[in-house]
C-alpha cells in the first residue's frame, strides 16, 4: 500500500468508529459510499479496524465488529460492539492542547472562507480550555505574516472559494524575473512554514506549485475556472513531484557534497570508492543544474548525459575567460 493510501485508511479509521458509534446499524454499501470508498475497501478497513482497542488487546478490550458476517454477506448491516470508551471526550495534556493551538493559528491564516469559521471555532474551545484549566507557562504566537504575503493569500482564497481565475505576477528564481501568468487555482498548501498555491497555469499548460510569497501581483479575474476538478495535492511526500518530461540527470558528489542528496530531492543513490555518493535527480530547467555545478565546482561533476557535462565546462571557460579579462 502506498504511502497517500495508508494515510487515507488511517484517516477513515479515526473517523469510521465515531461514524458508526452515532449511526447504529448501517448497510455496508452505505458506509463505504459515506466515506467515498467502495465497498471492499470498507470491508478491509473494517477488518483493521477489528484489530483495534485498548493496550492489553485482550478479548473484551479489542473493538467487535461482524466482519464474519459482512464477508458471506457483503449487502449486510455493520454492527459496532465494546467501543463506549471512544464515546468519552478526548482529554489532552497542556503539552498536546499547545501544540494543537499553535497548528491551528497557523491553519488559521491559510485557511479558506468555508473553513475558517471552523477554524476559529475549535481555536477558541482549545484557548478557552486551557485558560480555565491552567496559567499558560508560555503565550503561544505565530508571527503576522508581511501583509503583501497576507493580501495575496486572501485574494487567492476569494479565487477559489468563487471558482474563478487569477492573474500572477511570479517570480522565476533560477531566472531571476518576474512572469504574468493566468491560472486556476486549487488550493493553498501548507509545507515548512511556507504557503503553496496549487494550480493549473495556463502559461505552463500544465500544473504548477507556486510559492505565495514569490508572488508580486495577485488579480482575481471574472473569468471562471477552465480546469476546476482537480483535487488539492498532497504534500505529505513532499514539494518535488517529478514530470514525464523532465531531464534525468546522473551526478557525481564529493564527500563533502553528500549533504545534497538529503537536500535535493533525488532519485536514486549509490556509494563511490572515495566515500562520494553518485545520485540521479529528475531536473525541469537544465539552467538551474548549470548553475548549481558553477557554483559547487570540482564537488559536483555532471556524468549522464554527457552534452550536458560538455556545457557546463563550456560555461565554466567562458566564466574563466571573463574573469581572467577583467582581473
Amino acid at each position: 500500500m502506498s504511502g497517500a493510501s495508508t494515510r487515507d485508511q488511517l484517516s477513515r479509521l479515526l473517523a469510521l468508529a465515531p461514524y458508526l458509534q452515532t449511526r447504529g446499524e448501517v448497510p455496508l454499501s452505505e458506509v463505504a459510499a459515506d466515506f467515498g470508498v467502495t465497498s471492499a475497501q470498507m470491508l478491509k478497513d473494517l477488518r483493521v479496524l477489528y484489530l483495534c482497542g485498548l493496550p492489553g488487546f485482550g478479548p473484551g478490550e479489542l473493538i467487535d465488529i461482524n466482519v464474519e458476517a459482512l464477508e458471506s454477506d457483503p449487502e449486510g448491516l455493520v454492527r459496532i460492539d465494546n467501543a463506549d470508551y471512544l464515546a468519552r471526550p478526548l482529554r489532552l495534556g497542556s503539552s498536546e492542547a499547545t501544540a494543537l493551538i499553535v497548528a491551528l493559528r497557523a491553519l488559521l491564516d491559510s485557511s479558506t472562507v468555508a473553513s475558517r469559521e471552523v477554524v476559529e471555532r475549535t481555536l477558541a474551545k482549545l484557548e478557552t480550555a486551557t485558560e480555565e484549566g491552567a496559567t499558560p507557562l508560555v503565550d503561544v504566537r505565530v508571527p503576522e505574516p508581511p501583509p503583501a504575503l497576507k493580501q495575496a493569500r486572501d485574494s487567492l482564497a476569494r479565487a477559489i472559494t468563487s471558482d474563478r481565475q487569477a492573474r500572477l505576477g511570479y517570480l522565476v528564481p533560477t531566472r531571476d524575473e518576474v512572469t504574468e501568468r493566468v491560472v486556476d487555482p486549487i488550493a493553498l498548501l501548507q509545507n515548512d512554514g511556507k504557503t503553496y498555491l496549487d494550480a493549473w497555469c495556463h502559461l505552463a499548460d500544465d500544473r504548477r506549485l507556486f510559492r505565495v510569497d514569490r508572488i508580486t501581483a495577485v488579480e482575481v479575474l471574472d473569468s471562471p475556472r477552465a480546469v476546476p476538478d482537480l483535487e488539492p495535492r498532497d504534500l505529505a511526500e513532499g514539494l518535488f513531484e517529478a514530470s514525464p518530461d523532465d531531464l534525468v540527470v546522473r551526478l557525481r558528489l564529493s564527500p563533502q557534497m553528500r549533504w545534497f542528496a538529503e537536500y535535493y530531492p533525488v532519485l536514486t543513490t549509490a556509494e563511490t570508492p572515495e566515500g562520494g555518493l553518485e545520485v540521479t535527480l529528475a531536473v525541469s530547467d537544465e539552467r538551474w543544474l548549470l548553475r548549481l555545478a558553477l557554483r559547487f565546482g570540482g564537488g559536483l561533476r555532471v556524468l549522464e548525459p554527457a552534452d550536458l557535462d560538455e556545457r557546463v565546462r563550456a560555461v565554466a571557460r567562458d566564466a574563466l575567460r571573463l574573469q581572467q579579462a577583467t582581473a
